[in-house]
């Protein structure tokens, strides 16, 4: 298995590695049955994919053995923004059949945590992430690992997240800080009910923590203030 570093990803300030932390230590406290775990957004930019993967860092830190999937098959930014090499393979090659899974999965210089990224955008997305393949592969990992973070496609733009909460024990809706209304917030809640999929809570990002001295409740529980995140 190859090695990707990936040190740029987590250099974080102290306010925001202890958010991250926060955020660890209540997804934790959901109970050793939630261990496979997707994170998505309503709409593009709220910074899922730093969250979730960033919390994934956090995990494996803590000692825990975590593999984290990128499953925004559709505008993954993973492998662009922290300039990882072009040529990995990823989930799509594997869903596809055209590699096996020891050649996706990606060790790290972080201890426990092992990555796969989303590879090439494919013409049929929703159909591999719904195919029996990918199914079986959540249910061989939660044998082998502590907890899987899955990022995904917002919920309000494709209907790619909702086929993959059906796989999960819990999700996460990370909510970009005024960058949604609360009716469009809401509409998203509801499909993602639909799936009946255990809704663990909401992450409330990109707070501007200089000009706010109480944020409140977003919706859900409420698991930490976060400023880091990226587009994504």
């Amino acid at each position: 298995m190859q090695t990707i570093n990936i040190e740029r990803l987590i250099k974080l300030d102290y306010r925001a590695n202890e958010s991250y932390k926060n955020l660890r230590t209540n997804i934790q406290l959901c109970g050793s049955d939630i261990k496979t775990i997707m994170f998505t957004s309503t709409t593009p930019g709220e910074g899922k994919s730093t969250v979730s993967f960033n919390l994934a860092v956090s995990l494996a830190e803590a000692g825990k053995k975590v593999i984290f999937i990128d499953a925004d098959l559709r505008k993954s930014v993973l492998v662009g923004r922290y300039k990882i090499n072009k040529s990995v393979k990823g989930l799509t090659h594997f869903l596809s059949g055209i590699n096996k899974f020891e050649d996706v999965m990606y060790g790290t210089n972080v201890d426990n945590l092992n990555v796969v990224f989303s590879g090439p955008v494919p013409p049929n997305p929703t159909e591999l992430l719904g195919n029996k393949v990918f199914k079986t592969l959540l249910k061989v990992l939660r044998d082998l690992y502590d907890y899987i973070i899955i990022d995904t496609p917002p919920i309000g733009s494709v209907i790619d997240s909702a086929i993959v909460a059906q796989e999960c024990d819990g999700t996460v809706v990370v909510v970009g800080s005024n960058m949604v209304g609360y009716k469009y917030a809401q509409k998203a809640i509801e499909q993602l009910k639909k799936t009946n999929t255990t809704i663990l809570g909401a992450v409330l990002n990109k707070v501007d923590v200089n000009d706010n001295k109480y944020y409140g409740k977003y919706y859900g529980k409420y698991y930490g203030r976060y400023s880091d995140a990226g587009e994504e």
